[in-house]
């Protein structure tokens, strides 16, 4: 049996539960609210909302502008990264009482897979919603099924802090009615080109013909053929962190970077927070990538693959560097990112014999993720940070790779 909990309106109820338990008035779930970037430094997006924000007709992804042209009294409040690991590990933590098959697929959504029968897994669902909500403060929705799509699929019906089943012998009544872009796989694009056809619900997907829908949509066709008539074979890992193929972040300045001694220091803040991160997982990767937008929004990328692992700051530093002098031409700069990519277990790399080891390095880091674990996050920081106004860690959560069901990536 396979289990997936996915977290109600994370963001949102992450935030609402860390200021109820420093003694907040107000439930930020009850009350029209949302998470949203600053508008100083043109983040003013709505990231997440409340159920009565969304009744009031606001949208993730539109302004704040346009958010608050609809609920002139909206409560809105910054996202806070570090925040959401704590919810989600804290979450894991729980998951890996009940199982050790546990996989995190994205920050806010895990499967679990549970050894037993139907009747035994389904009590453990709602024993699980239930230790969340009393522990940790916030609402799941679990889905209950035999695979992991048709489990994903039930834990996306009715909201918030539910238990679905949906298995075989369900879907006719629970998943088929539903407008095929409910589908799982099925966007926007291959929404429009289904209902083009008359494909209107899962259901007429699911009875569609699977060579005509590969003409129709080549490869991806026969895939959500599949997943429409519950069809998925893969398993849940035993290791929550292993799907992981990337850690990066990025920013977004306030002004138009020019000078490459800006871009120095913006590669720095956004390569410590990197390291960080991949250190807390235990792995380290062989693939750097930077990638940037100049002012007129063009989008540009470039990698480079190591001939050693590595989870020093200093090294994806000094290959980021490389990077953005070999891609950048001097354009004016809006957006900065930094990642490294495909991770492996700490020490399972193959070590070059024409480097230097990092074992001091390694100390280094070792101590000063100790230091900022027990003093904060910025405790410690570099010189080139002093007495500057950039910030010594830069970027948040955001920009991890999980391989999705069937292998796809997103």
């Amino acid at each position: 049996m396979i289990l997936h909990v996915d977290a109600n309106s994370a963001y949102l109820s992450w935030t609402a539960a860390a200021l109820l338990e420093k003694g907040g008035a107000v439930d930020l779930r009850l009350v029209p609210s949302v998470i949203g970037g600053s508008e100083k430094n043109r983040h003013g997006i709505v990231l997440a909302k409340s159920i009565p924000a969304k009744k009031m007709g606001v949208k993730t992804g539109e302004t704040l502008f346009e958010a608050r042209s609809r609920c002139p009294h909206l409560l809105v409040y910054p996202p806070d990264y570090g925040l959401y690991v704590l919810a989600s590990d804290s979450m894991v933590e729980i998951l890996r009482q009940y199982s050790s098959f546990v996989e995190r697929y994205s920050i806010d959504e895990c499967f679990l897979k549970w050894e037993g029968r139907r009747e035994e897994s389904v009590k453990a669902a709602f024993a699980i919603k239930e230790r969340i909500k009393k522990e940790l403060g916030f609402t799941v929705n679990v889905g209950v099924s035999t695979n992991k799509l048709l489990a994903k699929m039930a834990s996306e019906l009715k909201k918030p802090d539910m238990v679905h089943t949906l298995f075989k012998e369900e879907m006719e009544e629970k998943m088929w009615p539903l407008p095929v872009g409910d589908l799982f796989m099925v966007g926007r694009a291959t929404e429009r080109k289904l209902k083009g056809v008359g494909i209107n619900t899962i259901g007429d997907l699911a009875s569609a013909d699977k060579r005509w829908l590969r003409l129709l949509l080549k490869s991806h066709g026969e895939l959500v053929y599949r997943y429409a008539n519950g069809i998925d074979e893969t398993g849940v890992s035993e290791n929550c962190f292993s799907l992981h193929k990337s850690v990066g972040n990025s920013l977004t300045t306030s002004y138009d970077v020019t000078a490459f001694s800006d871009v120095r220091a913006h590669l720095l803040g956004l390569s410590e927070q990197v390291g960080i991160r991949v250190r807390k997982l235990g792995m380290e990767g062989d693939l750097i990538s930077v990638w940037f937008k100049t002012e007129g929004f063009l989008s540009l990328s470039h990698q480079r693959r190591l001939p050693y692992y590595t989870a020093s700051t200093s090294r994806i530093y000094e290959n980021a560097i490389i990077l953005m002098e070999e891609a950048w031409k001097g354009q004016p700069l809006r957006q900065l990112g930094v990642s490294i990519g495909d991770l492996v277990k700490k020490k399972k790399g193959q070590i070059s014999i024409w480097e230097k080891t990092e074992e001091k390095e390694d100390r280094l880091n070792e101590t000063l993720d100790a230091v900022r674990k027990r003093y904060g996050r910025e405790s410690i920081i570099r010189a080139r940070f002093a007495n500057s106004c950039h910030k010594p860690l830069v970027g948040g959560v955001g920009d991890m790779e999980y391989i999705m069901m069937g292998g796809y990536e997103i």
